[in-house]
C-alpha cells in the first residue's frame, strides 16, 4: 500500500519560487515512486495577487481570514487521513504554530518541515511591516522540534534546525535540467545583457551594484534587465523591466548573458539558498555574486562565475565578462555541468524521497 502525503503550502501553485522548486518540482518524482499526494494552499490566487500590493486592507484581512478557515477544516478533517504532512515554511502566515501543534501533538502526524530562508530572523519590508508583530518568528524553532524530519535548504539552515531536531536533511533548491531548464543561452549578442531576477522583497540588494553598472555603462553599452513581480524604484536609462511570469520565465532568463546576485553580509543573507545563481548557471549564464553563504559553494570563482566583494572586484569581473564572449561561454558550460551534478531535480530525487522513509 502506497504512502500518502498532504502538502500544506503557503502560496497558490505555480507562483512562489521556493514552493515551485522545493516542492512542486518533485510531484512527478513522488508519483513515480508510488506516493499519492494532495496539496492545500493557504492563499488563493486572488489573495496572492493583492497581498503584496499597497492598500486594500479589508481585502487582505478577508483573504487571511478565509485562509485560516479553510486551513482549520483541512487540518481537522483531511490531514488525519494522510501518512505524512509536509509544511513548507509555515502552516499559517500569522500567529503561533497552532496548526503544527494540532498535527504533531493531537494527531501524532509525521510532519516534514521544509524551509529555505533564515525565517526565524525578523525580516520585514514596507509591504508587510504592519503585520510583522504577528509573525511569531519564534515558532520556527517549535516546528523544528515537533517535526518528524526537517528539510533545510543549506548547511546554515540545517545547523539551526539541528539545535532542536536530529533528523535534518540538507535539501538544496533544484531545477529540472531535463525539462524547462534543458536549454542554454547564446553568448554572441551584439549588445550584452546583464540581468537579475527575484521578488520585490529582494530588489533592494541591487542598490549595491547600481553605481557600478552606471560607471561601466559610461564606458560600454549594455542593457540591464530586471525580471521581477514589481518594477524597481530607480530611473537609469539602461534598465529594462519585465514582469515575472511562469509562462515566459525561461525565455526571459535566456536573454541574459551575465546574471547577478548581490547580497549584504548579514545573518539573513547567510540563510539564502542561491536560487538566482542556480537558475543562471542551469541556463549557461555565468554568475557574478557576493561571497555570502551558499553562494560560495555554488559559484566556483573564475570557473563558472565570479565572487565579488568590493566595488573594484565587481567592476573588474563585469568588465571581463562584458568583453570576452569565450569566457562567458566557457563559464556558462561549467555552470550547467555543476547544476546537472549537484543542483538538478534528477540528482536530488533520492535525497528528497529520503524525507519520507
Amino acid at each position: 500500500m502506497s504512502s500518502s502525503i498532504l502538502f500544506l503550502l503557503p502560496y497558490p501553485l505555480h507562483q512562489a519560487p521556493s514552493q515551485r522548486f522545493r516542492i512542486e518540482a518533485y510531484f512527478q518524482t513522488l508519483k513515480g515512486a508510488g506516493f499519492t499526494y494532495r496539496t492545500h494552499s493557504f492563499l488563493s490566487r486572488d489573495a496572492w495577487n493583492v497581498l503584496y500590493k499597497k492598500g486594500g486592507a479589508i481585502t487582505k484581512v478577508s483573504a487571511i481570514l478565509i485562509g485560516y478557515l479553510k486551513r482549520f477544516f483541512v487540518v481537522l478533517f483531511v490531514a488525519p487521513k494522510y501518512d505524512y504532512i509536509v509544511v513548507h515554511r509555515e502552516a499559517a502566515p500569522l500567529g503561533p504554530p497552532i496548526f503544527e501543534w494540532i498535527l504533531s501533538k493531537l494527531f501524532r502526524k509525521r510532519i516534514i518541515y521544509d524551509f529555505d530562508d533564515a525565517i526565524w530572523i525578523p525580516n520585514t519590508t514596507v509591504t508587510n511591516r504592519a503585520a510583522a508583530w504577528a509573525k511569531c518568528f519564534w515558532k520556527v524553532k517549535s516546528i523544528c522540534r515537533w517535526a518528524y524530519k526537517v528539510s533545510a535548504g543549506n548547511a546554515y539552515l540545517a545547523t539551526y534546525a539541528n539545535t532542536c531536531n536530529d533528523n535534518v536533511v540538507i535539501n538544496p533548491t533544484c531545477v529540472d535540467m531535463l525539462g524547462r531548464y534543458n536549454r542554454s543561452v547564446k553568448q554572441n549578442n551584439q549588445v550584452i545583457t546583464i540581468g537579475w531576477t527575484g521578488s520585490h522583497s529582494t530588489l533592494f540588494y541591487l542598490e549595491l551594484v547600481y553605481p557600478i553598472l552606471q560607471s561601466l555603462h559610461n564606458q560600454r553599452a549594455f542593457r540591464f534587465l530586471i525580471i521581477c513581480d514589481q518594477p524597481p524604484q530607480v530611473n537609469l536609462p539602461f534598465i529594462e523591466f519585465r514582469t515575472w511570469s511562469e509562462t515566459t520565465e525561461i525565455d526571459d532568463l535566456l536573454q541574459l548573458n551575465i546574471g547577478l546576485m548581490p547580497l549584504e553580509q548579514d545573518a539573513w543573507s547567510e540563510g539564502k539558498c542561491g536560487f538566482k545563481i542556480i537558475q543562471y548557471l542551469s541556463l549557461g549564464i555565468p554568475a557574478v555574486a557576493s561571497p555570502v553563504g551558499v553562494n560560495k559553494d555554488i559559484v566556483e570563482h573564475g570557473i563558472n562565475g565570479f565572487l565579488c566583494q568590493s566595488p573594484d572586484e565587481w567592476r573588474t569581473a563585469l568588465s571581463q565578462l562584458l568583453t570576452d564572449e569565450k569566457l562567458r561561454t566557457d563559464m556558462g558550460a561549467a555552470g550547467r555541468s555543476k547544476m546537472n551534478q549537484k543542483y538538478s531535480v534528477q540528482s536530488n530525487e533520492n535525497n528528497f524521497l529520503s524525507l519520507f522513509s
